[in-house]
């Protein structure tokens, strides 16, 4: 059998959110790859995972998750991984990795799959689809995502304030990712476009240290990394106008 890496989606924060797909192969691994940004701390995924998964199954990986602006040292990191990741294939046969959210949404688990099918080109490679912030954050504050004919945009705030603004001047609705260092220009764009109004935003979901607001009381100073902002489309049609 060829060696399987099976990118596994553990949701973005609540264990509950694990999918019983996903708490399979978690278990079916022969180990259980975490990333984290140094040996010593305890990730959300790893955090999430330990719910299912024996701490001794567990084998965390440095990745460069916060470096945007030395490429060397992030394609380095990239290296190292695969190669840890490509070395516990060789043993296990079969290895999972643990990515919050979903791993095919802006997710670390595609640049390693890519180094590990450079150096075991034979590896299968899979993914079990996770719940991610945006999906619970609608379900947690009420926010409809889209309904009828309106499109859903997608933008990580790390490409700028501009995209978001460029996507709010747009129809449908508007989910902005990791904009915690640049809240005060998310908050500036949504009052440029006349969008606050019935925007929410979230952090830590199901987490202790939660917090979901409306994007009125959205902070001017830095919030957590990974918080997640829903602009609902305009809807002032009634009921199924947008069919």
């Amino acid at each position: 059998m060829p060696p399987r890496l099976v990118g596994v989606g553990v949701g973005p924060g609540d264990p509950e959110l694990v999918t019983v797909k996903g708490v399979a192969a978690l278990r079916a691994a022969g180990v259980v790859v975490v990333p984290v940004l140094d040996t010593g701390e305890t990730g959300r995924a790893e955090a999430t995972v330990r719910h299912y998964v024996d701490a001794a199954r567990i084998v965390r990986v440095v990745f460069a998750l916060n470096e945007r602006t030395d490429r060397a040292r992030r394609e380095a990191a990239w290296d190292a991984a695969g190669a840890r990741v490509a070395e516990l294939l060789r043993v296990h046969g079969t290895v999972a990795f643990a990515t919050i959210g979903d791993p095919n949404v802006y997710s670390t688990f595609t640049y390693l799959a890519q180094t590990v099918r450079a150096l075991l080109p034979d590896t299968a490679v899979r993914t079990v689809p996770g719940i991610t912030a945006m999906q619970d954050l609608a379900a947690r504050s009420g926010a409809v995502l889209a309904e009828g004919t309106e499109p859903l945009t997608l933008v990580p705030v790390t490409a700028g304030a501009a995209v978001l603004k460029d996507a709010l001047e747009g129809p449908g609705t508007v989910v902005a990712y990791k904009f915690g260092r640049l809240a005060g220009d998310v908050a500036a764009a949504l009052r440029d476009t006349g969008r606050t109004e019935g925007a929410v935003w979230g952090s830590s979901l199901g987490l202790p240290a939660e917090s979901i607001r409306p994007a009125s009381e959205l902070l001017d100073g830095p919030l957590p990394y990974l918080s997640t902002l829903i602009v609902p489309a305009r809807r002032d049609g009634g009921r199924g106008a947008k069919l």
